[in-house]
């Protein structure tokens, strides 16, 4: 590895390794193992870090975990801050604000998976909104749309036609849901019969 990546690497490692302790900061409880107290490990073709920026950025079949949760997409920028005092309980001075995918985005938690050409997760709000295209399954129901927003506290998830409308069904949401079958087969008798 030439001293360039191996610094460009290095560099990366503080960032890489902690999850925002913004909710910790607020006085707001600790959220469980794969919250966004977890850390975000990522994978990529390329890594640029632009440390005066407080940006990075992936290119090429990028992956990025946090927890039970994945993102895959052609690009990605993380956007980082310099945590106040220095350091941050994970030890670093860095935390994460804000990943910006796009290319090809799909997003995986144990329960769905979502598709989309743009997302931007709001880490220490724990959101995130996909714009463009949207695809989002859970098991066998499908919806359709032009944005997606994803709490990932509440898994609540708001799918809308997208401003000015989408590239899906002329700006509105479209769904197919699969009704399970009824316990009881036999059908109860109408009164008169």
């Amino acid at each position: 590895m030439s001293g360039m990546k191996r610094f460009i690497v290095l560099a990366m490692l503080p960032l890489l390794a902690v999850g925002p302790a913004l909710s910790q900061q607020s006085g707001a409880a600790p959220r469980a193992k794969g919250g966004s107290n977890a850390p975000v490990d990522v994978g990529a073709d390329r890594i640029e870090v632009q440390d005066r920026a407080n940006r990075a950025i992936l290119t090429g079949n990028v992956v990025a975990t946090q927890g039970n949760m994945t993102m895959n997409s052609a690009r990605l920028n993380v956007i980082y801050a310099n945590a106040p005092g220095g350091t941050t309980p994970g030890g670093t001075g860095t935390q994460i604000q804000r990943l910006e995918a796009s290319g090809g985005v799909r997003l995986r938690t144990p329960t769905e998976t979502a598709r989309s050409q743009f997302a931007i997760y709001d880490v220490p709000r724990r959101l995130v909104t996909m714009i463009g295209a949207v695809n989002l399954d859970q098991g066998a129901n499908h919806v359709q749309g032009g944005r997606l927003v994803l709490d990932l506290d509440t898994h609540r998830a708001v799918v809308d036609g997208g401003a000015g409308g989408s590239q899906s069904r002329g700006g509105r949401v479209t769904g197919h849901f699969i009704v399970p079958p009824r316990q009881n087969a036999t059908t109860p008798a109408r009164p008169g019969n």
